[in-house]
């Protein structure tokens, strides 16, 4: 069964390659990115909530509303409004809780970066050591090949002129091979000094990129598990809203399950009746001429 470990899974065989650790900062700073799209998403979404709040308030509170009605649907009128206006005031909490959240997440981004940041300072630094002294190492390389081919150049020289050099000219030869030697012996010296520093670094770095690689791995699963609660917490709040609107709203259907139709007529006729008693049938009662003319009288003074 594979590794998921990061200490397992991020190396590269090319000993200047840095892509392993690389890959896992890339990563890392997209998960940071994610978690800053959802303070944002949290931000947004609180400002959604304060002004949806502020225009329930602004209604219940401005726009009539079956303001004539009486008794009972009066009375389920007004705890409607109150409701509403409930409503209005939860989502204005609602609105201060996702703010509250989103600088939670802030907060939890902030830690965790400046937590990474004394990792990253640490591991750029490795890098750039074990860049800086593969290149002398390299350098010392090159030397040391160029004093090899010297010396071996220089006995070659000797040889070729050990029968027809005159005495003098053998000892310069032999001068330059002690010399050659000498170069050669210092820079194998110096190879072999830079190789075994840059041995000790690459050491010191696999060192310390298998405790960056542990350490980011926590990282990860912390802040994963971190957005994950988050995430959980934010919908147990717009859930947390529903019921408290729904509350509010049951408010409303108990004070209508006792409004009584014909208690609002009773009171309406109660308070506003003009009387029982139609007006009669004074055409039936006209007998004469004379009749006639007093109520066509009456009419025009009416008029």
């Amino acid at each position: 069964m594979k590794s998921s470990k990061f200490r397992e899974n991020f190396w590269c065989p090319h000993f200047l390659s840095t892509i392993g650790y690389e890959s896992i900062i890339q990563h890392l700073n997209e998960g940071r990115k994610n978690c800053k799209e959802f303070e944002d998403f949290l931000k947004e979404r609180a400002v959604i909530e304060e002004k949806y709040g502020k225009d329930l308030l602004n209604l219940c509170r401005k726009k009539p509303c079956g303001q004539s009605e009486n008794n009972t649907m009066k009375r389920a009128l007004d705890v409607f409004k109150q409701q509403i206006d409930n409503v209005g005031q939860s989502h204005l909490q609602l609105a201060q809780t996702l703010r509250e959240e989103a600088r939670k997440m802030e907060e939890f981004r902030e830690k965790q970066k400046i937590q990474r940041k004394k990792i990253e300072v640490l591991m750029d630094n490795m890098h750039k050591q074990k860049q800086m002294q593969y290149k002398k190492t390299m350098d010392a390389k090159k030397t040391y090949e160029q004093k090899c081919k010297d010396k071996d150049e220089a006995e070659q020289a000797v040889h070729r002129n050990a029968n027809i050099a005159t005495p003098k000219q053998q000892e310069k030869l032999f001068v330059k091979l002690a010399t050659s030697k000498t170069a050669a012996e210092d820079s194998d010296k110096t190879y072999l000094l830079n190789i075994n520093l840059l041995e000790k670094i690459r050491e010191d770095w696999q060192s310390e990129h298998i405790k960056a690689c542990e350490f980011f791995e926590i990282q990860e699963c912390e802040r994963i598990n971190y957005f994950r609660n988050a995430l959980w917490v934010h919908m147990n709040q717009l859930s947390q809203q529903c019921v408290i609107s729904d509350e509010m709203f049951e408010e409303v259907r108990k004070n209508l399950e006792i409004c009584s139709i014909e208690k609002d007529i009773e009171y309406f006729v109660t308070h506003r009746r003009t009387g029982q008693v139609p007006p009669g049938e004074w055409f039936s009662r006209v007998s004469s001429p004379r009749s006639i003319l007093s109520v066509h009288f009456v009419l025009i003074l009416e008029n």
